[in-house]
């Protein structure tokens, strides 16, 4: 019987390749059907928005942070995929019980990375995830290529309000803005820090990127803050470009590209 181990360091020995599986991350779910699992995935969260049509005919389980247990035993998975910040600990610590269960733990795209490999292998698709990687790999390292003499701004990332919380340094968002080529202030903060206007602006920044997600900001944000910040440049950022860890990391250097033309404008 083949066994595996999840990025938490947890072995996992499963008889058969998964039939019925249930994914409780949205960037996972998105990269489980593009790894060609339609059949085989039969539940996921009310948050995993993409594909759009997953999202209207599978069957939901609840929320990353409040699944329906019930919901899913009936659906009887033979694998539940998710991850350690996304997810309860205790209603993980339930489900694996009865249910094998594979939790990821990304803090950079290496991480991302062998979390795709790694589901590729427990679910058959280890070709696919394979060609994945290595063009996700590829074009982060022409991106890379395309920033050596580029200006990084001091930047900060928000991703809430009411408190302002922004991105630390230990998050895959920081990860991000490393890649994307600019240098987060808040570098040396862990996980995501409770931050104020003034602090913003003790700190030097010169961009402040107001996240889609998990807190929608608008435009009408963005003018809030600009009228306390004149001197900072604020822009609206795609949360998912900058916190999706699965397949959708393919669009994230076009995407920092057009980020940064759109800086240096």
């Amino acid at each position: 019987m083949p066994a595996f181990t999840d990025q938490l360091g947890r072995k996992l020995v499963l008889n058969h390749i998964p039939q019925r599986i249930i994914s409780v991350v949205p960037s996972q779910t998105e990269l489980l059907y593009d790894l060609g699992l339609e059949s085989e995935v039969i539940g996921i969260t009310k948050f995993c928005i993409h594909p759009d049509n997953w999202f209207r005919t599978k069957t939901r389980v609840g929320g990353t942070k409040k699944l329906n247990l019930d919901i899913i035993a009936k659906l009887e998975p033979d694998l539940i995929i998710g991850n350690k910040e996304e997810n309860s600990k205790e209603q993980i610590e339930s489900l694996e019980k009865y249910f094998p269960t594979w939790i990821s733990e990304v803090k950079t795209v290496s991480d991302a990375l062998s979390m795709i490999q790694s589901i590729g292998e427990i679910s058959g698709k280890s070709i696919e995830a394979s060609t994945l990687m290595n063009e996700i790999e590829n074009r982060f390292k022409s991106y890379s290529k395309k920033i050596m003499h580029f200006n990084k701004p001091r930047t900060a990332y928000l991703i809430w309000r009411k408190p302002y919380l922004a991105a630390g340094g230990d998050t895959f968002i920081g990860n991000m803005l490393n890649h994307c080529g600019l240098i987060n202030i808040f570098q040396t903060a862990s996980r995501y820090p409770e931050i104020t206007e003034k602090e913003i602006l003790e700190n030097n920044c010169e961009l402040l990127l107001l996240s889609s997600e998990p807190f929608p900001f608008k435009q009408q944000h963005v003018n809030e803050l600009q009228k306390k910040l004149p001197a900072v440049k604020i822009m609206l950022v795609d949360g998912e470009i900058f916190s999706w860890y699965g397949s959708r990391l393919l669009r994230a250097p076009q995407y920092f590209r057009d980020l940064l033309d759109e800086i240096g404008k």
